[in-house]
């Protein structure tokens, strides 16, 4: 069994002492089932106070379902939704939003995985023709999957732009707790009071076992979601084992602590990284992943001891992510090791 600690992806992390608490303390006896016992009513209520009293709230298995779910009530099949080249749902998700919503999803290249109202302008030449697919849902993801972060104001004006245009917004949170403890503001700030319409609220990749939240924050578009989240397979029998851990999440900060953490780290990888020849960072590190371009013969060196993803094998680019358990003390190991064999030690 391989257990090697590595810096491959904050989904490798184990499952944090308070959210394995959180779980025991609902395995006993029985309750209803389907979302109907006192956990999720209680888990609901605590997201309502955070995200707002409007909002609705709904308990997934993972991030992929929450974002088929949320694009699914959204758009319909003749409709698009808009998002970055790297953005998950057009990368990682096997196709899922597409087959299950019928939308085509249109990429933008960009930069830094941000997406911006000069870059999506063009797209929108051809609303109203019966002829073009139609573009209806904008999907950023915060942070993004390049390791940057939309600012406030940046949220805003996206949303400012799409609701202009008759565009809906979704956000991908799968690591909205690392932007917001970056940017030192509320989850809400960054989705509800910034006017986004729907936010697939990870928490797996910050100290869950499992489990992530569609939160629809318009509340025009809530009332099919519960039947979509059903044909989409979503709808735990067992709710209280994924409510509960929302609950132990939202109390006391737990969200915010663990990101904090892993963002420090992700810092201090980085920082200590650039210092070795032959290492550039290439993207500012805002959350709690590190892109950075390495010589290709140390790559196979270092997965030997720390597993990590290769991101662009052209560019022998690499990314580099940190978690709430990840330590000083694997950032200085390796710190050691990359430093040994662009030595030419190893």
């Amino acid at each position: 069994m391989n257990n090697k600690r590595g810096f491959a992806s904050d989904n490798n992390a184990g499952v944090h002492p308070d959210i394995m608490s959180s779980l025991q303390s609902v395995n006993e006896g029985h309750t209803v089932g389907y979302g109907g016992d006192s956990y999720t009513r209680q888990a609901i209520d605590i997201l309502k106070k955070e995200f707002g009293a409007s909002a609705e709230v709904f308990f997934v298995y993972n991030g992929t379902g929450a974002n088929v779910i949320a694009l699914q009530a959204m758009a319909r099949p003749f409709e698009a939704v808009i998002c970055a080249e790297t953005a998950h749902i057009n990368v990682d998700e096997c196709g899922a939003p597409e087959k299950h919503s019928g939308c085509k999803l249109i990429d933008i290249p960009t930069k830094d995985g941000k997406l911006t109202p000069e870059l999506i302008e063009p797209l929108l030449n051809g609303m109203g023709v019966e002829h073009h697919v139609q573009p209806k849902v904008i999907s950023i993801t915060q942070s993004t999957e390049m390791g940057t972060i939309y600012s406030l104001d940046e949220i805003e004006t996206l949303c400012s732009f799409a609701h202009q245009r008759r565009l809906l917004v979704h956000m991908d949170g799968a690591r909205i707790s690392n932007a917001a403890a970056a940017l030192n503001c509320s989850l809400a700030d960054l989705s509800a009071k910034a006017g986004v319409d729907v936010l697939s609220f990870g928490g797996t990749k910050n100290g869950l076992m499992f489990g992530e939240a569609v939160i629809i924050l318009n509340p025009e578009l809530s009332h099919c979601v519960k039947y979509i989240r059903k044909q989409t397979a979503q709808l735990h029998s067992k709710m209280r084992y994924i409510s509960s851990q929302f609950t132990a999440f939202l109390s006391n900060e737990l969200w915010r602590k663990n990101a904090l953490h892993a963002n420090r780290m992700a810092t201090l990888l980085a920082t200590e990284a650039v210092k070795i020849d032959g290492v550039k960072i290439t993207q500012e590190v805002q959350a709690n992943g590190v892109f950075a371009i390495i010589p290709s013969a140390w790559i196979k060196k270092l997965q030997e001891h720390y597993f990590f993803y290769v991101w662009n094998a052209n560019t022998s680019e690499v990314r580099w992510m940190t978690a709430f358990d990840t330590t000083e003390e694997d950032i200085r190991g390796f710190i050691r090791l990359l430093t040994t064999i662009s030595k030419g030690e190893m």
